[in-house]
């Protein structure tokens, strides 16, 4: 069986295994979306009040939050066997059982546990992707189209990136240091607004070690049509979303280390 034929079937197992209790699955779903929901009025409560913020309106906000939140919705989908890989494989031992397989372990591990509930953050982003095409006049070519796809193509490359850096970091710790989730659900919240209204020294953070600025802030300058208030030129946003796959293969090339470094569990 090929890597992918394999995948996919991994992933209709796991999916079968969840819907054996749809409400179940339901209610996970609706929760991820209502939480999330939270922040969606958290962003309207502070443009009601101030209107602007440095020149960008609810609308643009609104179409950074969307993309984003849509990026990271599809890559813990994908990234869930790497976020339990401490408590659920090292711990337990069966981890050595995927080391057996003749099949890729980052491949296994993404088809492990593909959750049907990471479906409420999706849907929440389609949504507001719509409210700000309505609220800013986005108007959707096939150019800006084109531009949206690549930076989700890229930004899940990314935050899957970080993922496998959490799981790597479980080979050492065992447990899945919580101070990961910085760059996870930490990465979202500062990927949601525009990168001009960042401190100089968290931009560049944000821009060449963990490259969110590049899936998101300049993607979405070209979509809006909008010059960047720090002068970047307009072409950075058709090729900014390519640092997602470089981040991905770095944090893979971390893994292998990992993996080696890995000892069993002695039982």
């Amino acid at each position: 069986m090929g890597s992918l034929a394999l995948f996919a079937r991994l992933v209709r197992a796991s999916l079968a295994g969840q819907a054996r209790y749809p409400a179940s699955a339901l209610m996970l779903t609706l929760g991820q979306f209502l939480a999330t929901g939270i922040e969606v009025i958290g962003v309207w409560a502070l443009f009601h009040r101030f209107g602007e913020v440095q020149g960008w309106g609810i609308g643009e906000v609104a179409l950074f939050y969307g993309l984003v939140n849509c990026m990271f919705a599809v890559a813990d989908a994908l990234g869930r066997g790497f976020d339990v890989l401490g408590t659920e494989f090292l711990r337990t031992g069966t981890f050595d059982r995927l080391l057996l397989r003749p099949r890729p372990l980052a491949l296994q591990l993404m088809g492990h546990d593909f959750r049907i509930s990471r479906l409420g953050r999706l849907a929440q982003g389609l949504l507001v992707l719509g409210f700000a095409t309505v609220q800013a006049g986005i108007a959707w070519t096939p150019a800006t189209v084109a531009i949206a796809l690549w930076a989700l193509a890229g930004g899940v490359a990314l935050f899957l990136g970080i993922l496998v850096l959490q799981g790597t970091l479980s080979f050492w710790t065992v447990e899945s240091l919580e101070i990961a989730n910085v760059l996870t659900y930490g990465g979202v919240q500062a990927a949601q607004y525009p990168l001009a209204l960042y401190a100089p020294w968290f931009r560049r953070v944000l821009t060449f070690a963990v490259p969110l600025a590049c899936v998101a802030y300049y993607p979405v300058l070209a979509i809006l049509g909008k010059a960047d208030p720090l002068g970047a030129p307009a072409w950075v946003g058709l090729v900014s979303p390519l640092a997602g796959f470089v981040f991905l293969a770095a944090a893979f090339g971390a893994w292998r280390v990992g993996v080696r470094h890995y000892a069993s569990t002695g039982s």
